[in-house]
């Protein structure tokens, strides 16, 4: 009996080239997209890819609804842009973008409190597809992008995410300090990550939060710090060494697992959020 065919876990890329961002290209993100069935239309698999694996890709391709095509790997490089595309790529009708409310309505359903993640102006898609990835097996609820100053769901954020882009819903607002109100106006505590601030043991992150990691290389915007209810900041174990702060993503990585015990332990038996409520009203008054 033939073996089951299963992509092999991989690491992300660090320098895919962008081309289209209808286009998602790697074992794993293409997966994903097809389990998900977000937006699937062409299957691109090149001719070099073993019959096993064509099978197995086709059979996704098939339940989704999307068409196979076969194609010599240098045509599929040149759309592409890169020859890490692992023989296979997908052509996709685009990413739909969720609505703010969508995030919520998502942690509602599921009687848990939301639990976000607000990007600010990351421009690097390697970061941004880091951070989604780390987002949802995190347990978050969303991530929330800006339109502009920042970068989009692309094939390059799908790649780096390993499909995480196409099972975690991603919000594009119009203006990310409109957002942080709204969230602050349902009680949900808002904190960026940013020096300056308090460690992750002394602070509360139970609870309704949502995260906001800024920009490589400026941090979060000045108005953005403001609106935020407090800055949260990790140790270093080698100050002054001319490296002041961590990777975005692997901030982001570190903060949310963070995050993720905390409200592991919050939901045992006996171990609600006690204290929160006296929080809450001396940071929103």
């Amino acid at each position: 009996m033939a073996q089951k065919y299963e992509p092999k876990p991989e690491k992300i890329n660090d320098k895919p080239a962008e081309r289209d961002t209808g286009l998602v290209w790697g074992k794993n993100p293409v997966t994903e997209v097809l389990r998900s069935g977000s937006g699937a239309d062409t299957l691109l698999l090149a001719d070099s890819l073993d019959a096993r694996a064509a099978g197995y890709y086709t059979a996704l391709a098939r339940a989704a609804g999307a068409v196979v095509k076969r194609m010599p790997a240098g045509k599929l490089q040149k759309l592409c842009g890169t020859a890490e595309h692992q023989g296979v790529a997908l052509r996709t009708t685009g990413i739909r973008y969720a609505e703010l409310e969508d995030l919520l309505a998502l942690a509602a359903s599921r009687g848990e409190p939301p639990f976000l993640v607000l990007c600010d102006g990351i421009e690097d898609p390697h970061n941004l597809g880091a951070i989604i990835r780390s987002a949802l097996l995190c347990g978050a609820h969303g991530v929330v992008i800006p339109r502009r100053g920042g970068v989009g769901v692309t094939g390059t954020v799908m790649k780096a995410s390993a499909g995480a882009a196409a099972r975690l819903p991603v919000a594009r607002v119009v203006n990310l300090a409109t957002a942080i109100r709204t969230l602050k106006e349902k009680n949900i505590f808002v904190y960026c990550a940013d020096l300056g601030g308090a460690s992750p043991q002394k602070t509360d992150l139970r609870g309704p939060v949502a995260l906001v990691l800024g920009s490589e290389g400026r941090g979060p915007a000045a108005l953005t710090r403001k609106l935020c209810d407090a800055a949260v900041t990790l140790d270093m174990a080698a100050p002054g060494c001319g490296v002041d702060s961590y990777n975005v993503s692997v901030a982001a990585g570190i903060l949310l697992y963070d995050i993720m015990q905390r409200r592991k332990a919050a939901a045992l038996p006996g171990q609600g959020g006690k204290g929160r409520d006296e929080h809450a009203k001396q940071t929103h008054e």
